[in-house]
């Protein structure tokens, strides 16, 4: 019986089963990392590492640069990264260091929190009852006046529709409250879109009882999917990246 699932495992089993199965039941390794994993995760440390020294110190963007590059290496060292029809290492990096030079130049706001993990229980707020789950994960930054906040790098730009449907900020609003006995006064997404001039969006939300209902909901389907070993492929535009492409047309429902 699986006891607690993250936002990534829930949008992953939502999306395909199977990969969900190959990812997280079998433990299969991945043979590569997809570049726009990569190119996320090198953002996410930069601006861990920009949100840390901002609190006590200066920084200079010369030096988030040079965090970006570091992370950026260590990828590349422990992992191939395949890159999509078109794409060039040195002008993601380059198109990385115009995002973080944006960052930058939003107004400062102060850091109450820094990748925040949590795992806390789920709750049926209608009857107080728990599909004896927990969500875990990690929240990006939580600013000073109860504003949570979550980075995401995309190739299209955000909406507010996006922002207003993210089930990622829903867990995060939910675990806050779960947290620190009261609501986030906002919630906050920061697209990074990878655009041929790399864009900023801030799209700003909230929650309310009836977005926690939805995803105790979702939660319960998803939980009860896994339990009873409920996997199989769905095929969309996210099979070009599958790091599991190869197992997956093999499978025959074993």
């Amino acid at each position: 019986m699986i006891e607690y699932l993250s936002n990534s495992q829930i949008n992953l089993y939502s999306q395909c089963s199977l990969k969900y199965k190959f990812q997280y039941v079998d433990l299969l390794p991945k043979p590569f990392k997809p570049s726009g994993l990569a190119f996320g995760s090198a953002i996410h440390s930069a601006l861990s590492w920009f949100h840390r020294e901002a609190m006590t110190n200066g920084v200079s963007l010369e030096k988030l640069y040079k965090i970006f590059d570091a992370d950026w290496y260590s990828q590349r060292t422990e992992t191939e990264i395949r890159y999509k029809n078109g794409e060039e290492e040195m002008k993601l990096v380059f198109m990385a260091k115009e995002m973080l030079a944006l960052y930058c130049q939003l107004p400062p706001r102060r850091a109450k929190g820094i990748e925040v993990p949590f795992s806390v229980p789920l709750i049926d707020s209608g009857n107080g009852k728990s599909p004896s789950i927990d969500i875990e994960g990690v929240i990006d930054l939580i600013e000073e006046g109860d504003v949570i906040t979550e980075f995401k790098t995309s190739a299209q730009m955000m909406d507010s529709k996006d922002a207003d449907e993210s089930l990622q900020l829903t867990i995060y609003s939910y675990a806050y409250e779960r947290l620190y006995q009261k609501p986030p006064k906002m919630l906050k997404l920061i697209d990074f879109v990878k655009s041929k001039k790399p864009k900023l969006i801030v799209l700003e939300t909230k929650r309310d009882t009836a977005s926690y209902k939805r995803l105790y909901g979702v939660t319960f389907q998803v939980q009860k999917g896994i339990n009873l070993k409920i996997f199989f492929p769905r095929t969309g535009f996210w099979c070009k990246d599958c790091e599991y492409a190869e197992q997956c047309q093999s499978w025959r429902g074993n």
